[in-house]
């Protein structure tokens, strides 16, 4: 599979999950040597009445840093796709129907690769934002 098609069926099921009421968590991870930058959380948040998400970065400079910013939905892509192989190889769709990894190799191949749900209960804040 195409790489560019690999990432936007990834961040398809991302926005799916939102839309249907299962996504539990986003996670990019994964690093090749000790880049400064760790992981990117995201998770959902509302906004003005607007759904949302926060992506907190963990960085290691020496000291444990945590930097939180928030970003709309729509531009999840974008944002995070730069992230992929610099530094991150990994990126872990967490819903209550499977967990999606986005697996990118040696290569710079990227496959997807699905397995059971780690997580019974989709994110709260989500549930209350659709009325569940």
């Amino acid at each position: 599979m195409e790489n560019n098609i690999t990432y936007t069926a990834f961040f398809k099921a991302v926005h799916e999950s939102i839309s249907k009421g299962t996504f539990a968590k986003l996670t990019l991870a994964k690093t090749i040597g000790k880049p400064e930058l760790q992981n990117i959380y995201i998770k959902l948040i509302v906004e003005n009445n607007v759904l949302k998400c926060t992506h907190t970065k963990k960085i290691y400079d020496g000291e444990k840093h945590e930097i939180t910013s928030v970003h709309e939905i729509e531009n999840l892509e974008s944002e995070l796709k730069p992230y992929f192989t610099n530094p991150f190889f990994t990126g872990l769709l967490f819903t209550t129907e499977a967990d999606i990894t986005l697996k990118i190799n040696k290569k710079k191949a990227v496959s997807i690769i699905e397995q059971a749900p780690t997580f019974k209960n989709a994110d709260p804040i989500l549930l209350e934002y659709l009325g569940k």
